[in-house]
């Protein structure tokens, strides 16, 4: 009788790191990581080295000290008299605010150019592609510069809203469009303001489970609920509802003119929405192209299927193309995302102060710390970068299509 059983396992051996192809990868790794982390070190000593025997050392301790500068456009309070460290949280918050308009309107203009791109309208069609080819293929800092330039050449001084003579007004007597910027009416929140914002908060919640439930219901049923009407009455009413029943918690500060300028309200300057629009378009014509490759990748027999069993064209794109086109449009789009965050560090053409601006500009010019001010700086866009790469990277694994 014969009998079957397992060869003997051989021992270990340092050879087998070299002749063996099961660690021969693991090997060369290995070596290429010392050699790697080996060259940084030398780098690392010989620049300490050579700052030590030029009398400097590298410190943060310049950032408590005042900043001695003012900001245009702040999201926190702050003085000349704040510190740097204040000073770089502000540019920070800059450069957060506008990155996070500008990818929102980015992203809308883009799928609009995007699906409008393959309208059957001719005019519509090449409308959309003059629009692409234009702004993609011009630099960001020129459209920046058109932009801030244009606003400010054509809106009004706020001397021209003064006297019963004006030649400009207000728009709905709130809003004031100026070359110095937008003013708008600010919140002012006063007792019960917490709980209607809680209630918002809610409804937006709400909203969202409503249509996730509709949707799940119509994969499985085939039932359709509606979407738009029942969307709305749970945004706005609850809010409108416990607005009028906690008396009018929140009013608001419109802004008036007031010696050379508007006084309080809040003020947009014309630097924030130049780069904001200049980064959002440009950046747009990018998103249309990944939107339009997108839609092109789905199977044409899809959407024919779908028109043969009486679908709309706008549930056709809504239901059956979009969802999958999202897993060709989402891997370019956090590209998108990240080259807008970079490239918002272009604000200091308009004077806008973001992180680039403060910490890389006027702080790093008053202390001479570029060493410190750049290091900071690359750490910032190094992590802001990372973080949105991970949060799309969750949003696309969420939406990509599951096999059984």
């Amino acid at each position: 009788m014969t009998t079957f059983s397992d060869p003997p396992q051989a021992s270990f051996r340092l050879s087998m790191l070299i002749n063996d192809t099961r660690y021969r990868s693991y090997t060369f790794q290995a070596i290429a990581l010392i050699i790697v982390i080996a060259v940084f070190a030398y780098l690392g000593a010989n620049l300490v080295a050579n700052l030590r025997a030029a009398g400097l050392t590298i410190g943060y301790g310049f950032l408590s000290e005042p900043s001695n500068y003012d900001i245009n456009q702040t999201l926190i309070d702050y003085t000349s008299q704040s510190s740097h460290l204040r000073a770089s949280v502000v540019g920070i918050l800059n450069t957060l605010l506008v990155s996070f308009l500008a990818c929102i309107t980015a992203t809308v203009i883009g799928v609009i150019a995007g699906v409008l791109r393959l309208s059957p309208n001719w005019l519509v069609r090449k409308l959309m592609a003059i629009y692409v080819e234009m702004f993609r293929n011009v630099p960001v800092l020129i459209w920046i510069i058109i932009i801030f330039t244009v606003m400010t050449a054509v809106l009004p001084a706020p001397n021209a809203f003064r006297g019963e003579n004006a030649t400009s007004s207000m728009l709905f007597g709130a809003f004031a469009f100026t070359n110095r910027g937008l003013y708008l009416p600010a919140p002012v929140w006063g007792p019960g303001s917490l709980l209607l914002a809680s209630i918002f908060v809610a409804s937006v919640i709400g909203v969202v489970v409503y249509r996730r439930y509709a949707t799940k219901l119509l994969f499985d049923t085939g039932r359709l609920l509606p979407m738009g009407w029942p969307s709305v009455a749970i945004f706005f009413l609850p809010t409108l509802v416990f607005y009028f029943l906690l008396g009018r918690p929140v009013t608001l500060d419109y802004p008036e003119l007031r010696g050379f300028n508007f006084q309080g309200g809040i003020q947009i300057l014309g630097s924030l929405i130049a780069l904001w629009f200049a980064l959002a378009i440009y950046t747009g014509a990018f998103i249309a192209e990944n939107v339009r490759a997108g839609i092109q990748a789905v199977s044409r027999g899809q959407t024919e299927a779908a028109a043969s069993l009486g679908i709309r064209p706008n549930r056709i794109m809504k239901l059956v193309v979009l969802p999958q086109a999202l897993r060709v449009i989402i891997p370019p789009l956090i590209s998108n995302y990240l080259n807008i965050t970079k490239n918002s560090s272009l604000a200091i053409a308009v004077g806008y102060m973001d992180i680039t601006g403060t910490l890389g500009g006027i702080t790093l010019n008053q202390t001479g710390r570029a060493i410190e001010c750049v290091l900071a700086l690359m750490l910032f866009y190094l992590c802001i970068s990372l973080a949105i790469s991970a949060i799309m990277n969750v949003y696309n694994n969420s939406v990509r299509l599951k096999e059984r």
